[in-house]
């Protein structure tokens, strides 16, 4: 058994004002699980993205988080749950005036291949792969090679 204090974690934001990794912790071996607190205006992700491998499932714990796919926005309010399947496209966010916290899990573990569904300025493809670093987020187009940093 393992037990963890959410509050005790170290916060690692990047595009949101709370983001603590539980997968460590917890010494999860076939998932990842993120605990999340938005601000106004803030996102989980910071863009529509979609992972290969991996489904993600958001529960929303306080507030209610707003979800962009391709065929348009979902709310999600506390107590609800949404879930993505590997390949479907989404970015979360919080559009209201108030804080949102919640809950993603991820499955498997490994989400494999990232894609961004920012199409590339150089040779048209429809899509970059993005890798995540501590120092921020690599895209590159899988056609050209075309890099973007963020």
């Amino acid at each position: 058994m393992e037990h963890v204090d959410i509050d005790a974690l170290d916060n690692h934001p990047r595009v949101a004002d709370v983001q603590k990794h539980l997968t460590d912790p917890l010494a999860l071996a076939d998932m990842a699980l993120n605990y999340y607190e938005l601000e106004p205006g803030e996102s989980f992700s910071g863009g529509l993205h979609t992972h290969m491998n991996q489904e993600e499932v958001f529960y929303v714990v306080e507030g209610t988080a707003t979800f962009d796919t391709k065929e348009g926005s979902h709310e999600v309010g506390a107590n609800e749950v949404i879930r993505f399947a590997p390949g479907e496209y989404q970015e979360g966010k919080n559009e209201s005036d108030g804080r949102v916290r919640a809950l993603a899990f991820g499955a498997p573990q490994e989400a494999g291949e990232t894609r961004t569904a920012l199409p590339c300025s150089e040779c048209g493809a429809d899509y970059h792969t993005a890798e995540v670093t501590a120092d921020g987020v690599t895209l590159t187009c899988p056609d050209c090679g075309n890099v973007v940093e963020m």
